[in-house]
């Protein structure tokens, strides 16, 4: 009976639900250590177009903070008495770190150029419809990107087929990238309302929903791409 009842212990309902709310603080807690080199400069930039390779730059610590939550999140059990989701982050901020920077600067660098060019059109004489197509454009990095981000962070592959995955699975599974939009649109809404600072205090739900939302990306690729 005493077996039984220890077997029991940590796998309940409440206690996966007491397990969920320790790992997100943790996590939201190292997201907050693992982006706080670009948090810090960021909240003291002006709106303005001509800081966005700055922007850029001080999102590039999010990058493998992004992935490591990922990691943890989708690794931890909710198990009270298997919790270390602090180990799980430390893992996959060390594996994780190289892959996603060759995925996350070049996506930055994009976006930035990006917007450069979106903000001095007028200055250029570029015809309007220029701008559609940028944004576009803009809008196809970011959810290759994200995408990738996501691969990367949970997966082993090289970094040109973690591109191709990330672009075949936009339209295999489309549930993903309008997830992602809807997801994004939301953080936009926080920060331009509030500010960064206050969209990185949610970060950790956020990487949560990213994480569902990517769901049936990740259990394909585990299906046909791995073994």
């Amino acid at each position: 009976m005493t077996a039984e009842a220890g077997q029991r212990f940590g796998t309940g309902p409440l206690a996966r639900a007491a397990a969920l709310v320790h790992t997100l603080l943790v996590v939201e807690v190292l997201l907050l250590v693992g982006t706080l080199p670009g948090l810090l400069p960021l909240v003291l930039l002006g709106h303005d177009a001509s800081n966005l390779p700055l922007l850029a730059a001080c999102l590039v610590p999010a990058g493998p903070a992004l992935a490591a939550a990922l990691f943890t999140l989708r690794h931890q059990r909710l198990d009270l008495t298997e919790l270390r989701p602090a180990a799980l982050f430390r893992r996959g901020y060390r594996v994780n770190l190289l892959p996603v920077l060759r995925i996350w600067v070049p996506m930055l660098v994009w976006l930035a150029v990006i917007g450069v060019n979106l903000a001095n059109l007028r200055a250029a004489g570029v015809p309007s419809w220029w701008a559609v197509l940028l944004v576009i454009v803009a809008l196809a990095v970011t959810l290759v990107g994200a995408n990738a981000l996501l691969v990367t962070a949970l997966f082993r592959f090289r970094a040109r087929d973690v591109l191709r995955l990330a672009g075949y699975f936009l339209t295999r599974t489309p549930s993903v990238p309008v997830g992602t939009l809807v997801l994004l649109a939301a953080a936009a809404g926080i920060t331009a309302v509030f500010s960064e600072a206050v969209l990185v205090l949610l970060g950790a739900p956020f990487v949560l929903a990213f994480l569902r939302i990517g769901e049936p990306m990740i259990d394909k690729i585990q299906k046909e791409f791995t073994t």
